[in-house]
Formats: C-alpha cells, structure tokens, sequence
C-alpha cells in the first residue's frame, strides 16, 4: 500500500475518533447539566411546598378559633361592640 493514501488513512481515522470523543464529551456534559437542572428543579417544587405548608399554618394559627381559646387561657375576655373600635387604613404613596 502506498504510503501517503496509509498516511492520510491514519490521520483521517484519529480525525474521526477525536470527533466521536468529542461528542461524546459534550453529551455527557449536557446530560450533567440536565441532572443538575433536575435536582434545582425538584428543590423548588419542595421549597414552594414547604411555603404552602407554612402559610396553610400560619393562617390556621391567626384563625379566631384559635385566638379565642388561648386567650380565655390567658384570663382575657372577648370585647363587645363598645369595646371595639376600628381604625381607618391610610394609603401609604
């Protein structure tokens, strides 16, 4: 066989293995990245959920059936309509 057509062979082999390395590489970069975007993403349907607990509880806590009672606990009383008096909200600008 004649040298140079083995020569260009040889190189055009290793041309075509680097290439397929190189794709390889970049797909399993990728794929990395994608596990990665899949754990931030996982964390954030926990972390809202957490929020939505969290809010479901502090609404449940701030319930007046759930002030009304601790505080009769307390020794305090439930004001009447004299008692109460409301106050006008002003609109910060």
């Amino acid at each position: 066989m004649d040298p140079t057509v083995l020569g260009r062979a040889a190189v055009t082999f290793a041309f075509l293995v680097c290439s397929l390395g190189f794709v390889t590489w970049r797909q399993s970069r990728a794929l990395e990245a994608h596990q990665a975007l899949d754990q931030v993403r996982r964390e954030v349907s926990v972390a809202q959920a957490e929020r939505v607990e969290l809010q479901r509880e502090i609404q449940v806590l701030r319930s007046r059936s759930r002030i009304l009672p601790a505080a009769r606990g307390l020794g305090l009383h439930t004001p009447d309509a004299s008692e109460q008096i409301l106050l006008a909200k002003e609109e910060v600008r």
